[in-house]
């Protein structure tokens, strides 16, 4: 027959088994977290040089074609014209590198661990629940 202290000490077993996986769960959170930070701080970065990308070649590129637009243009528009008309096109084709930059940066945005917060509730659930019953 058990006696006081057998039962005492299969009470602290369990106590000891139960925080000692509540001390894991919550490590392998925290490293969920970690992990989809760095994913998403990837992303970020990604976008971000995909920005300064083609912030640097477009002006160089749009520099060129602006400058040899406004010549062809000045040889029937006066140069003002010819200007006009470059600096327009130069923004029809900076649309399209903007747009593909911001659907980079919005994938990579807000940057949190939004997976490790749902496992962390669905394990307070189940937590709770096991108490409960």
């Amino acid at each position: 027959m058990p006696t006081r202290a057998d039962e005492a000490n299969g009470v602290g077993t369990t106590v000891r088994e139960a925080a000692a996986h509540a001390s894991a769960l919550a490590r392998l959170e925290v490293e969920l977290a970690t992990l989809e930070l760095k994913r998403k701080a990837a992303a970020l970065g990604l976008g971000a040089g995909a920005v300064l990308a083609t912030v640097v070649l477009g002006l160089f590129a749009l520099a060129f074609l602006l400058g040899a637009l406004a010549a062809a243009l000045s040889l029937v528009l006066p140069v003002w014209a010819a200007l006009l008309v470059a600096a327009a096109a130069c923004l029809v084709l900076a649309a399209p590198a903007a747009l593909i930059a911001l659907r980079a940066l919005r994938r990579g945005a807000p940057p949190v661990p939004e997976q490790a917060v749902q496992e962390a509730r669905v394990t307070a659930e189940a937590l709770r629940d096991d108490a409960g019953r």
